[in-house]
């Protein structure tokens, strides 16, 4: 495994080529190992990943608390070329429900202290809204962010799950370094106004979901029993027919992976990979193991006959069901 950087748009930083993401360590998978998941962070820093991504209501702030012992505990030259990744806005109620975005001004600046103290650092390097506050204009948000940006607390501003006209709006307040959205073999979603948006100006994607929250990862089964605490017993492409039809196209994957010599897991990350250098894939790996097995879609390369047969194997509009359930769709920008 050789680790590549790629740029984070044209305004941002240099990152590894995958990104470590944090999600599921504390949150919405069911049970995690803390010990596990520092470690799998620490093995992350080893490997040459430099991009952490959580959010500020990951597990209730316990995901910050995580990843800031982490950083805490990795040796001095790692913690120093790690680079945090932070959305805010999510409100949650004590049952753990959501409730809403806020991404008001005055809130941003509550939601970034607090931040900072969990995560133990005197700066965050990319700060986002994880979903547009439809009562709030999005310049009013990302001009908060960007008076963090001139007082030193946040080094670079990213937008999440919004669609072309909020982008040119947030590029034209402020410079946004990257979008954080799904991207998949069995997302695509993007290609259409968001991707083009996009590279036209300058801004980066880092794609989230890019297995699908396991589903394409060639480890998932149709008799997997989920517990309630875990997102995916009530998103819509793991129930019934929907699952056995994905699972279906993850078999026709799983032969050009048999065919190259690589993993499901694998083939299936370093097509979002190959689809651009404009793209940093973030892997939420919760293990050390499967952080091994996603690196090892670095070295995997794709040629124009292999991206032919993936695209046969799994043509963009495949999947069955939506990404998320109904209430989760509503708050996602066309």
């Amino acid at each position: 495994m050789t680790m590549h950087t790629r740029s984070l748009g044209t305004t941002g930083p240099q990152v590894s080529a995958l990104g470590l993401g944090c999600m599921g360590m504390t949150a919405l998978y069911g049970d995690a190992d803390p010990s596990e998941s520092i470690a799998t962070v620490h093995a992350a820093l080893e490997a040459g990943v430099t991009l952490l991504d959580t959010g500020d209501f990951y597990g209730m702030g316990s995901n910050e608390l995580l990843i800031g012992e982490a950083l805490r505990t990795a040796p001095p030259a790692r913690r120093e070329q790690a680079l945090v990744s932070v959305k805010f806005g999510a409100l949650r109620d004590p049952a753990g429900n959501w409730t809403g975005y806020d991404g008001r001004p005055a809130a941003v600046k509550n939601f970034a202290a607090y931040s900072l103290q969990r995560l133990g650092v005197d700066h965050i390097d990319v700060y986002r809204l994880a979903r547009l506050d439809p009562a709030v204009p999005i310049e009013e948000t990302v001009g908060a962010v960007a008076e963090l940006v001139e007082q030193g607390y946040v080094r670079h501003i990213g937008l999440s799950e919004v669609g072309a006209d909020t982008i040119r709006r947030a590029a034209a307040t402020a410079p946004i370094t990257d979008l954080q959205i799904e991207y998949s073999l069995i997302s695509r979603g993007i290609e259409r106004a968001v991707l083009p948006t996009t590279r036209e100006l300058g801004i980066a994607i880092t794609a989230y979901g890019v297995l699908s929250r396991g589903l394409i990862s060639g480890h998932f089964s149709a008799d997997r029993q989920l517990p309630a605490t875990d997102f995916r017993a009530h998103a819509p492409r793991f129930q019934g027919e929907n699952l056995r039809h994905n699972l279906g196209l993850v078999e026709e994957l799983r032969k050009i992976a048999e065919h190259k010599g690589v993993s499901v897991a694998q083939i299936a990350i370093a097509w979002v990979l190959a689809q651009g250098r404009d793209i940093v894939p973030l892997v939420g790996a919760r293990t050390r193991e499967r952080l091994a097995e996603s690196l090892g879609a670095l070295d995997v390369t794709l040629d124009a006959a292999d991206l032919a047969a993936i695209e046969r194997a799994v043509p963009p509009t495949a999947a069955a069901g939506d990404r998320y359930p109904a209430a989760q769709m509503a708050h996602l920008e066309p």
